[in-house]
């Protein structure tokens, strides 16, 4: 199965922007985030802690609405899903 990726502000810098994964099918959430560790590389800090885990602050989005992160280990995908990051929305 094929799934989406944007990345936005940064993190485009860092991920790539918009790509495409091929997963393999029922693939977790956690597939699609061990590929974002490797694409990352040498800034993955900015991205994950130093365990691996998906830094608190990023918002992690599927198919247009917020993922729970306590969910993250659960989350199926599906062919065609949308996975985005985001930085911390601030404003003022």
């Amino acid at each position: 199965m094929r799934v989406r990726v944007k990345a936005f502000a940064r993190f485009r810098e860092i991920l790539g922007g918009e790509f495409s994964i091929d997963l393999p099918d029922g693939a977790q959430m956690e597939a699609v985030l061990a590929v974002l560790r490797e694409r990352a590389a040498d800034e993955a800090a900015a991205v994950f802690d130093e365990t691996g885990i998906l830094r608190p602050h990023i918002i992690l989005m599927l198919n247009g609405k917020r993922a729970n992160r306590n969910d993250i280990g659960s989350l199926t995908l599906a062919d065609g899903d949308e996975v985005a990051l985001f930085p911390p929305v601030a404003g003022g």
